[in-house]
């Protein structure tokens, strides 16, 4: 059912745990509301963890369009996500060893076209083989691409990382010169606690609305394929790769496309983050990048958009969240609580929802299908009937 046609009849509809989900994420968002409102939590930072959350889900849904939907084990997050940041800053920052002063556009053309050109790198002598393969593959070349952004400094600059990254709307008409032009407002809505929304806060604003582009196209890009015939295929590979070559589809063209397309969402995600934290270095591609994408479509559901979605926002909860714990007296370091809560949440889900918690099954039905669109017609006669009668005639 279609919120849009019927918003009534779609609550009804949801089941317990996407009640659940709604519920929790509302008030979620209130409690962040409230805490702006008094203070509590700069509006500008508030706006930063929009566009973690939306880069993680950025990430969470490259990674569910492999393995998600086909069942391509990919160890090499960190990789592309790498990829995509170093490409764009490479062409735009000030301080980029071969080239820097590009419009950020060009970077973002250049970090596709390279992570275009390394998948289908990776993919050509890998997808033909077991997925096994493809896993220990895809994680060597996490670490390759790793130690060449740390060693080469001709080229990466090394250790030092990429600073001078300008933001991805510089040299853009009005959007440019859209936060110095904004007023600085301040509000009090509580007496001795006030906001101030002021050029930090419209630059975040633009980070906020491009990462919501980015993670919103994909997400659309990736629900229509889904539901495809090619998204079909997909899952049948996934389930039975002998059965679909059976029936005759190219099993490996069709890895090699979710391949592709999953590594273009992950390198979309590094040149977000490149623009929105102005600097990347070799910790960036850290392998606990690819570790937390992966808990992200675990705990969201394999193969199920909404679930990537979700997992990448609880991840970011979490990482984020335990930073406030520094301010509350414990008889522990708070800081390795993070991993810890993360493993919990991982345990948790594969004791009680296995199957994560947005599984894919809803996704999968075409909205005029149950809405609207009436039950398929039953034919009056079979299919012998059908051509003994044109025989006859």
């Amino acid at each position: 059912m279609s919120l849009l046609d019927d918003p009534k009849a779609a609550f009804a509809d949801l089941t317990r745990p996407e009640w659940w989900v709604l519920g929790v994420s509302v008030a979620f968002l209130l409690f962040l509301f409230v805490a702006m409102l008094t203070g509590g939590l700069s509006p500008t930072y508030f706006l930063f963890l929009v566009g973690l959350a939306g880069m993680y889900a950025l990430l969470s849904f490259g990674l569910n369009a492999q393995w998600g939907f086909t069942g391509l084990i990919n160890f090499s997050v960190a990789a592309f996500f790498g990829i995509g940041a170093y490409g764009t800053a490479l062409m735009t920052a000030s301080g980029s060893p071969i080239a820097g002063g590009f419009n950020p556009l060009v970077g973002l053309a250049v970090a596709l076209v390279v992570a275009f050109v390394l998948a289908l790198l990776i993919g050509i002598p890998t997808l033909r083989l077991r997925a096994d393969y493809l896993a220990i593959a895809s994680l060597g070349l996490a670490e390759v691409v790793r130690l060449i952004v740390l060693n080469e400094r001709w080229l990466t600059n090394g250790s030092a990382g990429l600073r001078g990254i300008p933001g991805f709307f510089v040299g853009w008409p009005v959007l440019s010169t859209f936060p110095e032009a904004m007023p600085g407002l301040r509000l009090e809505v509580v007496p001795g606690s006030p906001v101030f929304l002021e050029t930090p806060f419209w630059q975040a604003s633009l980070n906020g609305l491009l990462v919501v582009a980015f993670a919103g196209g994909a997400y659309l890009v990736l629900r229509r394929a889904h539901r495809s015939p090619w998204g079909r295929v997909l899952r049948t590979i996934r389930s039975d790769e002998d059965l679909a070559r059976a029936l005759g589809k190219n099993t490996y063209s069709f890895k090699m496309q979710s391949f592709v397309l999953g590594s273009l969402i992950m390198a979309l995600a590094g040149v977000f983050y490149a623009h929105l934290n102005l600097y990347v270095g070799p910790g960036d591609l850290d392998p606990i990048t690819t570790f937390y994408a992966w808990v992200a479509v675990i705990l969201g559901g394999s193969g199920s958009n909404r679930g990537a979605l979700f997992g990448g926002v609880v991840i970011v909860t979490i990482r984020e969240g335990t930073r406030f714990l520094n301010d509350v007296a414990l008889p522990i370091d708070p800081a390795p609580l993070r991993l810890l809560l993360i493993g919990v949440v991982i345990v948790a889900v594969m004791r009680y929802r296995p199957q994560g918690v947005l599984p894919p099954q809803r996704e999968l039905i075409w909205p005029s299908a149950v809405d609207g669109g009436g039950t398929p017609e039953t034919p009056d006669s079979g299919v012998r009937e059908r051509k003994g009668g044109g025989g006859d005639e």
